[in-house]
C-alpha cells in the first residue's frame, strides 16, 4: 500500500530544536538514573516486542525512548491489512538487534490512547523518541520502505538524542544456536505458494504477489487466504503509482465520474478509512445507472473481500449498498 507519511525527512520540523535539546537532556539523566540503579542489562530478542496497554504506555513507551526509539503499531483483531503488517514489524524489529523497540497497541482496548493520538485509521504506525511522538506512516506498507524509515528513526535517534539502543543477548534467542525441531505437521498444500506470494508482497513485487495467489485458486478456488491475500494484493497493484492528489481532486470535482470514485475509494482504503471508501461507492452507486453504477458496485464487493466479510463495516455497508440499488 502507499502509505501517507512514511518519509522521516519531516522529523526535524516537529519539534524546535530548543525542545529537542531539553529532551535529550533528559534522555541522557533518564539514562545515567537508570545505570546508577543497576539497569540497562542485556535483554532477550523477545523482550524488543513488547504489548502495551494504557497503564503501562508512561513506563513501557515513554520511559523506554530515553533509552531507544519505540515504534508503536496501533492495531485491531478485526483489521485485515494489520495481519500483513504487524508480523513484518515484528520480525524487523528483531532483526535491528536492538536498535528499535516495538509496542503493540490493541486500539479496541485502550481507546485513549488512540484518541490522543488522532488515529483516524488502522494501522498506524508512530514512533516516540526521547518522549516526543513522530507520525511514521497509516496504511500497510512494504518491507523496503519500512526497513528506510527504520534507518531514518534511528539515526534521528541517535544524532539528535543519543539514544544507542538496547543490548540483546544472543544467547537469549528462543532455541538458542540449536536447530530447530521439525514440526510433526505436514506442510499444507498450498503452503509454498502462499508464502511466497507474502514473500513477494513483503518485497514490494506485487504482480508477483498477484500471480501465486492466483496460482493457488486456480487449483483451489475456494482457499480462503489465497482470496483475501489476492483482494490486498490487487489493491495494492491498483493504487501503486496513482497521484493521491489528483485522485482526490478529480473526485472531488466529479461526483457521478464512476472511475474517478473507484480510484478514491481504493486510496481511503489503502489509508485506513474504511467507511469513507465504502460510503463514497454507496453514495456514487445511488447516483449512477447502467455499466457505471455495475463498475462501482463491482469494486465495492472487492474492497468488502480486503476488509473482511465478518466486520461489522463490512456488514454494515451490505446494508447500505442494498437500500441504494433497491
Amino acid at each position: 500500500m502507499q502509505p501517507r507519511n512514511m518519509s522521516m525527512s519531516g522529523v526535524v520540523d516537529l519539534a524546535a530544536v530548543k525542545a529537542a535539546q531539553e529532551a535529550k537532556t533528559k534522555a541522557e539523566q533518564a539514562r545515567a538514573e537508570a545505570a546508577r540503579q543497576g539497569g540497562g542489562g542485556a535483554i532477550s530478542p523477545a523482550d524488543l516486542v513488547i504489548d502495551v496497554d494504557e497503564a503501562g504506555f508512561e513506563r513501557d513507551v515513554l520511559q523506554r525512548s530515553t533509552e531507544v526509539p519505540v515504534v508503536i503499531d496501533f492495531w485491531a483483531e478485526w483489521c485485515e491489512p494489520c495481519k500483513q503488517l504487524s508480523p513484518l514489524l515484528e520480525r524487523l524489529t528483531v532483526e535491528y538487534n536492538g536498535r528499535v523497540l516495538l509496542a503493540k497497541i490493541d486500539v479496541d482496548a485502550n481507546q485513549m490512547l488512540m484518541q490522543q493520538f488522532g488515529i483516524q485509521g488502522i494501522p498506524a504506525v508512530f514512533a516516540v523518541v526521547a518522549g516526543q511522538a513522530l507520525p511514521l506512516f497509516q496504511g500497510a506498507a512494504g518491507e523496503a520502505q519500512i526497513r528506510q524509515t527504520l534507518d531514518q528513526l534511528v539515526q534521528v535517534g541517535e544524532q539528535r538524542f543519543g539514544l544507542t539502543g538496547l543490548a540483546v543477548d544472543p544467547d537469549a534467542v528462543p532455541g538458542g544456536s540449536a536447530p530447530a525441531e521439525a514440526s510433526d505437521e505436514p506442510a499444507g498444500p498450498y503452503d509454498a505458494l502462499l508464502e511466497a506470494a507474502v514473500q513477494a508482497l513483503d518485497s514490494g513485487d506485487l504482480a508477483g504477489a498477484v500471480q501465486a495467489y492466483k496460482n493457488v485458486l486456480a487449483d483451489d478456488p475456494g482457499n480462503p487466504e489465497a482470496a483475501l491475500g489476492l483482494a490486498q494484493a490487487e489493491l495494492l497493484q491498483r493504487v501503486q503509482g496513482l497521484d493521491p492528489a489528483k485522485v482526490r481532486k478529480d473526485a472531488a470535482e466529479k461526483p457521478k465520474d464512476s472511475a474517478a470514485q473507484i480510484a478514491a475509494a481504493d486510496l481511503d482504503l489503502v489509508g485506513g478509512h474504511v467507511e469513507d471508501a465504502f460510503g463514497r461507492l454507496i453514495e456514487t452507486v445511488a447516483r449512477t445507472a447502467g455499466d457505471d453504477r455495475d463498475a462501482v458496485r463491482v469494486r465495492l464487493l472487492e474492497l468488502f473481500e480486503v476488509v473482511g466479510a465478518d466486520d461489522p463495516r463490512v456488514i454494515a455497508a451490505r446494508r447500505a449498498l442494498a437500500r441504494a440499488l433497491f
